[in-house]
């Protein structure tokens, strides 16, 4: 009997089966790996230092800030070509008064 039962997979003969269970954590963890990486970066100890202290933040989210800056930099330059450009409909006065 004891043969049986393990060619019935766990989960259809009501026994907890610690791998198979598992899989959904590792599905998890397998979904950070692959919308995150690690790296390894050779940064200046100063530089380092003074972009914490400008972001009050740890060296991961240091980094991951700074490299949303430099990915949304192109951004910024697309909206700097319409300065002076853009005609508004409400005046800055309506829009302080709608505060």
């Amino acid at each position: 009997m004891n043969n049986a039962r393990r060619s019935v997979p766990a989960r259809l003969a009501g026994t907890v089966n610690t791998i198979s269970d598992a899989g959904t954590q590792y599905g998890i963890i397998l979904l950070v790996m692959e919308t995150a990486q690690k790296i390894t970066v050779e940064i200046p100890r100063e530089l380092l230092d003074k972009a914490q202290k400008a972001s009050g933040t740890g060296i991961t989210q240091t980094v991951r800030t700074g490299l949303q800056l430099v990915a949304a930099s192109r951004t910024y330059a697309r909206l700097r070509q319409f300065r002076g450009k853009v005609r508004f409909s409400r005046s800055l006065a309506g829009l302080k008064a709608d505060r």
